[in-house]
Formats: C-alpha cells, sequence, structure tokens
C-alpha cells in the first residue's frame, strides 16, 4: 500500500491509498472529474449489468475530434488488456454511426469541435491504480494512440486526493516506427486545412507566447495539434491558441469562469465543456502582453 506524506511549517501528515471499493465507483470518479481525462470530453458511459459486449466503459471525444475509447480496470493491469482494448477500437472503426448517435444526443456538447466521421481515428486510453511497465512495449507495436495512466486516491479527512501519472516510454530506448496515416500537426499541416493568410498570424501569436514562456522560465512545453497549439504542464494544458473555424483563431485559458470574469480581458466566450475562457485574436491588433496576467492565473491554476 502507498502513502503520502504532507509536510509544512508546523506538522507532517502520514496518508495512506484508498482503494477504490469497486470498478464502478473509480469509473464514476474518473467520468466526474474532467481534470484527468484533460483534453477529452466524455459522452457516453457503459450501464453497469446490460450485458453488453465488445463495447469500452467510456467513449468520448478529444479536442482533435479522435473516438477516444477509454478502459477502466481496478486491477493492476498489464499487456492482457491490449488485446480487449482493440477489440474496441475496431469496434470504433467498424461502427462510427453508433458513436455519431450518442455524440449527437449528448447535451452540452463541445462547439467549434469538426469531426470528419467519414475518416475516424481511434485514440486509446487505459486507466487503472497500476499499470506494469511492460505494458509499454506492447503498446509501441500496435499502430494506435494509446494512453496509459495511474489514478489513485488518498482521503484526508474530508478531500481526496487524487494522484494521477502517466506513463511513457524511455525516449531514449523506445523504437521509432513508421505509422501509417498518422497524421503530423504542424505549420505545413495548417496552411493545408486553415486560410493560408491566417496561418502566418497563428504562428506569429504562438511564437510571443513561447517567448512569454521563456521569459518567465515557466516549465511548459509547446505542442501542435490539429485544433489548437496547447502549453502544457506533464500532460495538462495551462492554455492554448485554438482554431475557430479556419480563419479566426483564440486565446483560450484553463480557468474558471469566476476567475475570468475578475479580469479587465472581457472573454468572447466560455466553454463549459473544457473549462476555458476563450478571448478571440484579431491579428495586428490583439496584444499578447496585454494577456500576461490571464497567462500568470493559467500557469498557477496547472501548479496547483
Amino acid at each position: 500500500m502507498e502513502t503520502l506524506i504532507v509536510k509544512n511549517k508546523t506538522n507532517t501528515r502520514v496518508i495512506s491509498q484508498t482503494l477504490f471499493k469497486s470498478e464502478e465507483e473509480f469509473e464514476t470518479l474518473v467520468f466526474n472529474t474532467p481534470e484527468i481525462l484533460t483534453d477529452i470530453f466524455p459522452i457516453k458511459r457503459q450501464v453497469r449489468g446490460s450485458n453488453k459486449s465488445g463495447i469500452p466503459d467510456i467513449i468520448g471525444i478529444d479536442q482533435d475530434g479522435n473516438i477516444c475509447i477509454i478502459e477502466m480496470k481496478n486491477i493492476t493491469v498489464d499487456a492482457n488488456v491490449i488485446p480487449q482494448v482493440l477489440e474496441y477500437a475496431l469496434w470504433a472503426e467498424t461502427y462510427p454511426d453508433s458513436i455519431r448517435s450518442l455524440w449527437l444526443e449528448c447535451k452540452n456538447k463541445p462547439e467549434d469541435l469538426d469531426i470528419n466521421w467519414d475518416n475516424i481515428e481511434v485514440r486509446i486510453v487505459i486507466i487503472a491504480p497500476k499499470i506494469l511497465n511492460s505494458t509499454l512495449n506492447f503498446v509501441d507495436k500496435i499502430n494506435y494512440s494509446v494512453d496509459l495512466f495511474e489514478v489513485k486516491q488518498y482521503l484526508d479527512n474530508d478531500t481526496k486526493l487524487l494522484f494521477v501519472n502517466k506513463l511513457e516510454a524511455d525516449k531514449e530506448i523506445k523504437k521509432v516506427k513508421p505509422v501509417s496515416g498518422q497524421e503530423v500537426y504542424d505549420e505545413k499541416y495548417y496552411k493545408k486545412e486553415r486560410n493560408l493568410n491566417s496561418v502566418p498570424e497563428f504562428m506569429k501569436y504562438v511564437n510571443e507566447v513561447e517567448q512569454l514562456i521563456k521569459e518567465k522560465d515557466w516549465q511548459l512545453e509547446k505542442k501542435f495539434n490539429k485544433y489548437y497549439c496547447g502549453f502544457k504542464y506533464g500532460f495538462f494544458n495551462a492554455f492554448s491558441i485554438n482554431w475557430v473555424g479556419t480563419k479566426s483563431f483564440a486565446f483560450c485559458f484553463k480557468i474558471s469562469k469566476e476567475e475570468a470574469e475578475k479580469f479587465e480581458q472581457k472573454f468572447t466566450k466560455y466553454d463549459t465543456s473544457w473549462k476555458q475562457a476563450l478571448y478571440y485574436i484579431e491579428p495586428g491588433v490583439t496584444k499578447t502582453k496585454d494577456f500576461v496576467k490571464l497567462f500568470e492565473s493559467a500557469y498557477k491554476k496547472i501548479l496547483g
């Protein structure tokens, strides 16, 4: 059993890990905690006891419009889980209309998300309290995007602490292999998919934000995605620049609506699905430096 040691100036507390009572409890926690799934909007949970087979625990859509197959295990996971999730991925590719129906029925789904149902991509997410590192060797051999997350809980009186760890293979020893059909998102990709006059302006703001991060010495990594360029702390976005259609784009800050309303700049809209405030950018008029306090607030928030 693992423990957390919480130490401050006056005392030290030892908090033992609290096991989930059931897989359903574990699944409910993840489904209702968007901070764990970060860029994934969950659209459907499997109903326990429905005698359905070949259907994953949670189906979601991520910010790149990929179908996400989320498999929950309240046990230690090893490579034996791979054949099961591959079956789910095949199901998603074979019956995209079923997932599309769930998406259309879903309330409060994200706006401005363009999903190509005729050419879907599937992303697999496996979540368990513990995942053996040997599982990474098998993940690297399949042609799907696969994320492995360990989630543990610790109870400190009325406070629930969640430990979230994303497993990744050692970059020095990981074998590089071509993956057919996997798109590389970068400026070249945007020039194919977005307005040609807008792309240089988009990249200009990306570079300005990157320069700000360097000046502040923030520990953030830039990552281009299909619909946005995110600035990540670990696997969480602190803020991003998002495409809105093919011509327009916006600053997006991962802060609450109440926090956003405190700033001088008025957000264009608040996206409750992704829990972020959007500020549309007018190229040549919008100044990145005017949003420094918002960048600082989003960075502090992600640090906790």
